[in-house]
């Protein structure tokens, strides 16, 4: 039985960001599942992955995009048919880490001067990249029309999913591949070597002059690790 590929898409995209990386695995056997990801907290969002995971059968190979990685850290986490995650442009924190954190330990990122903010009524904050900057920012390495569809259908960060610990990390006991851009504007390069490391990565990837979104702009690369984890449980 080939594993069933889980996408966990991250802040300021959507699921169907993965289209690209669904139809080379598809292509390949693999079943695939594109998770909803609502970006309101870590332990909600994980929780809501983790119910999925519990409603499929065989192994998975959990992936996560952004802060979708934070999201996998923490659903895998009591599941033993998940037996990989791949962390694309991805966090990866330790426990009582946020990604607000993680984004800040390294300097380089220029994301909060893009951003747009939607105060709710809970006292948390929504925020969106600004449409003018969302190419540049985030997605600099596709044609200006791709991008512009992005921007339109970005889905915005909660303050508290920004800000929000993580719990006990499931990368700890799991083994974990990386691939991540050079060109990264949201995550410092530096950030994305330290966390592959630190987790013991099996395989790393780094995608020369490739900006934040390469789920996107990069799909054959990403589609590639996501096979090579896949593989190793086969």
């Amino acid at each position: 039985m080939k594993p069933t590929i889980v996408l966990v898409h991250g802040a300021f995209a959507e699921s169907a960001g993965w289209n690209g990386v669904i139809q080379q695995l598809t292509a390949e056997g693999y079943p695939v599942i594109a998770a909803p990801n609502p970006l309101r907290s870590v332990s909600g969002d994980a929780a809501g992955v983790s119910a999925l995971v519990s409603t499929i059968d065989g192994p998975v190979v959990l992936v996560g995009h952004s802060y979708g990685g934070a999201v996998i850290s923490n659903a895998a986490t009591g599941h033993d048919n998940v037996k990989a995650l791949v962390f694309v442009a991805a966090f990866a924190p330790e426990a009582g880490e946020s990604i607000g954190f993680l984004s800040g330990k390294f300097p380089g990122s220029t994301l909060g001067e893009t951003l747009r903010e939607v105060p709710l009524a809970d006292g948390s904050v929504d925020l969106f990249i600004r449409p003018e900057k969302f190419h540049h920012q985030f997605i600099a390495d596709v044609p200006a029309d791709v991008a512009a569809l992005a921007a339109a259908t970005q889905r915005p960060l909660n303050t508290t999913a920004l800000n929000e610990g993580s719990g006990e990390p499931a990368w700890k006991n799991l083994p974990s591949w990386f691939v991540y851009p050079e060109l990264d504007l949201n995550i410092p390069l530096a950030a994305h070597r330290f966390m592959a490391e630190r987790a013991g990565a099996r395989t790393t990837v780094e995608l020369p002059g490739a900006s934040h979104a390469i789920p996107a702009s990069e799909p054959a690369a990403v589609a590639e690790t996501i096979l090579r984890a896949a593989r190793s449980i086969a």
